[in-house]
């Protein structure tokens, strides 16, 4: 009876050591809130050279499904220790829009995040769908910290800035972090964007005797302490719109920031050049941006940001003629008051000049529903709302 007291005790210490090596991880984000913007269109049902909605055009008033700080999701992640320095880990996140339960963009249940990998003190190596470069090494440097109601975070990163099918390696070293990615076809559904002969209209890649549609590649570099911070990275997708055509999509990035007391700059530079499979110009931008924030106390924090962008031409289908729009620029302001460690109330509100709120339009898939009016100059958004963290 003695021995086996010891055994089954011995038993229940070896069990409870493996679970100490192992964790999983429950996590996730609800941000919703009232929105208002002055003047908006309905997507276009074909896309013209103005770049502009269709009637009927007028105010919009109600609960947003953006979020005015973070996209809501949820998630789990996991790590285990295999010895030896060796670890294994999983990520599975799902975005959905909390005004309705759906998930975001009607697209399947981990849309956001899935992958899984092996890493040690070299760094990591995942597969799956997950973050890019690029994105790797700027999202440090969003002026509104990524916030998806009004920041032109996917003009800045791409529609294909969480591409499927990807192996990735990402490696940090103290203040450094260095990433590279492949994607054997990054899958992006644009299930709000009109099929009229954009550059890209998803598709997986992947496709027997066109093993270069849909592919995608990049890296980054990125130094970050507690005052100075600097990012470049490079991302490309050869989007298929048919079998064996693939275009090409390029953007290349540089960022900064720096602290002083509860002060904080950034500032950061996107170049950007899509083309069609036949050559022709798609697309060619310069993406400026600045930013300042500001720790009132412990509780409050402002945001300031400006965002403009140089469109020298776009051709909306690969036979139609270049057109040189007005540039777009934005301002926008946030104030976020924290009521705990993971809850917080807060204002966020912006101005576009020559364009749609967050640059929303066909090169963004028109995903966050901010069309512009033929002829239209202007447009203002403002949201309340409340967010919390779990």
């Amino acid at each position: 009876m003695k021995k086996s007291l010891i055994a089954l005790a011995a038993l229940s210490a070896a069990a409870g050591a493996a679970n100490a090596q192992t964790s999983v991880t429950l996590y996730g984000v609800i941000d919703t809130g009232i929105e208002y913007v002055n003047r908006v269109a309905t997507a276009p049902k074909t896309l013209s050279p103005t770049l502009a909605g269709e009637a009927p055009v007028g105010k919009r008033f109600g609960l947003s499904g953006n979020g005015g700080l973070s996209a809501s999701r949820w998630g789990l992640r996991g790590v285990e220790d295999l010895g030896g320095g060796l670890k294994a880990y999983f990520t599975l996140e799902s975005q959905f829009t909390p005004d309705t339960g759906l998930f975001a963009g009607n697209t399947g249940i981990f849309n956001r995040q899935a992958y899984v990998g092996l890493g040690n003190a070299y760094g990591k190596i995942t597969f799956g769908k997950q973050y890019s470069s690029l994105a790797e090494g700027m999202l440090n440097f969003s002026p509104t910290r990524a916030a998806p109601a009004y920041e032109p975070g996917v003009w800045w990163l791409g529609i294909n800035y969480r591409p499927a099918n990807t192996i990735k390696y990402k490696g940090e070293f103290g203040a450094v972090s260095a990433t590279a990615h492949y994607s054997f076809g990054a899958g992006v559904g644009l299930t709000s964007l009109s099929p009229s002969g954009v550059l890209y209209n998803g598709g997986t890649g992947e496709t027997p005797g066109a093993a270069r549609d849909n592919t995608a590649w990049g890296a980054s570099l990125a130094y970050v302490n507690k005052q100075f911070g600097v990012g470049i990275g490079y991302d490309q997708w050869n989007p298929a719109s048919t079998v064996g055509n693939p275009g090409k999509v390029r953007k290349a990035g540089i960022a900064g920031s720096y602290s002083v007391g509860p002060t904080k700059l950034i500032a950061g530079y996107r170049w950007g050049d899509q083309t069609y499979a036949n050559g022709r110009s798609a697309m060619r931008d310069d993406y400026w941006f600045a930013g300042v924030s500001y720790r009132v106390n412990a509780a409050l924090d402002l945001q300031l940001a400006y965002f403009y962008s140089n469109i020298k031409q776009i051709a909306l289908s690969s036979g139609s003629a270049s057109v040189n729009p007005a540039n777009p620029q934005q301002v926008s302001f946030v104030a976020d008051y924290a009521l705990s460690k993971r809850t917080d109330v807060y204002l966020t509100t912006a101005w576009a000049h020559n364009g749609s709120l967050a640059n929303d339009g066909p090169f963004t898939g028109y995903l966050f529903n901010y069309a512009h009016a033929p002829g239209q100059k202007n447009m203002i958004g403002a949201m309340v709302g409340v967010r919390h963290i779990f």
